[in-house]
């Protein structure tokens, strides 16, 4: 395949065994854990945890990826599309709400031929947010939840932080897509998201202004009620972010505090996390577990 599944557009060719482009991944998916996950968000994980299937490489070099292992050394074992099928339908045996996608932009083509049949529960599809609307067009009718992040709305930041200065741009433009497919979010009896989008923003140190911004944009852009916020104080120095001045330090506890009051103010419905959150521990094991 020539690729141009993500907003580089790259156009490398990626063969079955040879990866290529900016992912550096083959055609056929990559995955380095596929297990029942406790950690999201309470509508995601709920009381038997979400099918979370990690997938390996991606488009984005964000200097703070936790998952780096992963997302930038390419830890991770080759699968068929049709063992990809297997592992969701063996997480849906083992108990979980939903099939948690996480990172899958590159993948989506197999993420579709993996979902020409339904499942028995929702579709997760857990993206950086960094995705083009012509990709998520052939998702529709197959992802039931989009779990976007907004990372940034400026393009010095989105340089900086993740070498992509046109991520605010089609950031925007994915989210909208995947509401547009979604309606507004809808919960089961249990509290459980069943369909719609909760949009994801990690506080970065010393970035309040733009975590605002992102909060307004969402404010903005959505009637109430028609998205979820998840704002997000996990964040860890880690990688190349040790390197840079200012991102080079936790979060401080003012800085999450100042953000939960913005929350608070725009009444957006959503979540907010614990600075207990903000350790290595919370980093999955990538260890190949049920691939």
């Amino acid at each position: 395949m020539i690729c141009e599944l993500c907003p580089r557009r790259c156009r490398a060719e990626r063969t079955d065994e040879k990866g290529g482009g900016v992912c550096a991944m083959p055609a056929l998916p990559v995955v380095a854990r596929a297990a029942l996950h406790f950690w999201e968000e309470p509508p995601i994980s709920g009381t038997r945890g979400s099918g979370t299937v990690f997938f390996s490489g991606c488009a984005l070099g964000c200097v703070f990826c936790q998952n780096e292992a992963i997302s930038h050394k390419k830890f991770g074992k080759t699968v068929t599309v049709a063992r990809l099928r297997e592992i969701f339908e063996e997480l849906v045996e083992q108990g979980a709400h939903n099939i948690n996608l996480v990172n899958p932009t590159h993948f989506s083509h197999a993420a579709a031929e993996a979902l020409k049949e339904p499942l028995a529960v929702p579709v997760v599809w857990n993206s950086g947010g960094y995705d083009r609307v012509e990709t998520l067009r052939a998702l529709e009718g197959k992802v039931q939840v989009y779990l976007p992040d907004l990372k940034y709305l400026r393009s010095e930041t989105a340089e900086r932080c993740s070498l992509a200065p046109d991520y605010p741009r089609f950031a925007t433009a994915a989210i909208q897509e995947m509401v547009r497919q979604t309606g507004p979010y809808r919960l089961d009896g249990e509290g459980l998201l069943e369909r719609g989008v909760m949009i994801r923003h990690l506080i970065l140190p010393g970035h309040l202004d733009e975590a605002k911004a992102v909060m307004d944009w969402v404010a903005d852009t959505f009637p109430p009620h028609t998205v979820l916020f998840s704002l997000m104080s996990q964040y860890v120095p880690w990688g190349r972010a040790r390197e840079l001045p200012g991102l080079d330090r936790p979060l401080r506890p003012s800085e999450k505090r100042a953000a939960e009051e913005y929350l608070a103010a725009l009444e957006l419905d959503g979540y907010t996390q614990e600075l207990l959150s903000a350790t290595e521990g919370f980093i999955p094991p990538f260890d190949l577990t049920g691939v």
